[in-house]
């Protein structure tokens, strides 16, 4: 049977007031006993009796005989101090080396607070109390205690994105399409399987960056082209070919892009390398996600606008060498570079790797 009237009192835990503390030193002068005082203040006998414990101090008489009493003031003081000394300490000056190593790492080599943290406890074996968390990091970073501000952090200065129409899909996939792509390629468990797009600088008359991303170890490479010609697209994978030899199908056993004209040619060239391509659905970059995640880290030294034909070979190779060593929270924070090349040295030789990226 269920009862609607609930007498129960609920327990509010609120600390004891100024008034209260009086009121407990004038009862004691007239002689009320702890259980009174409780009844009277609506309070816990255990509650008084620590109040009263903890505001009694011994006093002397002028026959130098001595006496204990009860003072509301002394019992506030003690409260005062206690409470002082309450709640979690920060730890801001006991971390201090992994501060100036997060500072170094956000601000020189751009890499985000949740790589510096897992690096930190990952590799370099910090222990929880002389580094903090994520979370904590980014808290200090906001309310400005370290040399890092939030706008040092490029997500988290990004612009609310504009409100856009859906788009009604007209393009034809210029080949197979996404779907036709195995389940190993999707579910990121077989090695080999890539995503392209380019980037470009101005909008004429100006070199052209090439992005390939490997689904599993998100390793990334970098090429420049002469344009955006689907040519120079297919003669890149003719030049990787030459490379690889007979083991280019088992490092490049699919490629997937957009509908761009640049890759007009693509999943032809790939068939007559022993490959295949694949071509998303129109308007949707997300098919390509892992290479569109490559090209926005990118677009942080070369944003849109900038000349690519006037960035020398080695600044291109110095942020491709920057993506690849970046620590990954999906792979304990160890790198691309690191998953890569335990994958690689089943298939050919590193040395094979090294003249792909020097020559091509």
């Amino acid at each position: 049977m269920a009862y609607d009237n609930n007498t129960t009192k609920r327990r509010r835990f609120k600390h004891l007031s100024e008034a209260e503390r009086g009121i407990i030193e004038k009862l004691l002068e007239l002689g009320y006993s702890i259980r009174e005082m409780a009844k009277e203040l609506g309070r816990s006998a255990s509650t008084i009796s620590r109040e009263v414990k903890r505001g009694t101090t011994t006093q002397m008489r002028t026959d130098l005989s001595t006496f204990e009493k009860y003072f509301a003031q002394t019992d506030k003081a003690v409260y005062d101090k206690n409470r002082a000394n309450c709640g979690r300490k920060s730890k801001l000056f006991e971390v201090e080396e992994f501060l100036e190593f997060a500072e170094e790492k956000i601000l020189k080599d751009k890499w985000s607070p949740d790589a510096v943290v897992g690096y930190c406890r990952q590799e370099l074996g910090f222990s929880k109390d002389k580094m903090v968390c994520t979370k904590t990091l980014y808290n200090w970073i906001g309310k400005g205690l370290l040399r890092v501000r939030n706008i040092d952090l490029p997500i988290r200065v990004r612009l609310k994105p504009r409100k856009t129409k859906a788009r009604v899909a007209k393009i034809k996939p210029r080949g197979k399409s996404i779907e036709e792509r195995p389940d190993s390629a999707n579910n990121r468990e077989e090695f080999g399987h890539w995503e392209i797009d380019t980037l470009i600088g101005k909008r004429s008359s100006d070199s052209v960056l090439v992005t390939l991303t490997e689904r599993k170890t998100r390793f990334g490479m970098i090429f420049v082209i002469p344009s955006k010609e689907s040519s120079y697209v297919r003669d890149l994978f003719i030049k990787l070919q030459r490379i690889l030899g007979e083991k280019f199908n088992r490092v490049f056993k699919s490629v997937t892009s957009d509908n761009g004209s640049e890759f007009s040619e693509l999943g032809k060239v790939l068939n007559e390398l022993g490959s295949e391509g694949y071509y998303t659905h129109p308007y949707s970059a997300y098919e390509r996600g892992t290479n569109e995640r490559m090209n926005g880290l990118i677009r942080r030294f070369l944003p849109k606008g900038k000349e690519i034909s006037k960035i020398s070979k080695e600044a291109i190779n110095r942020i491709r060498d920057w993506y690849n060593r970046l620590p990954r929270r999906i792979f304990k924070y160890k790198s691309s570079l690191e998953k890569f090349l335990s994958e690689i040295r089943e298939i050919c030789e590193v040395e094979v790797l090294e003249k792909l990226l020097m020559e091509v």
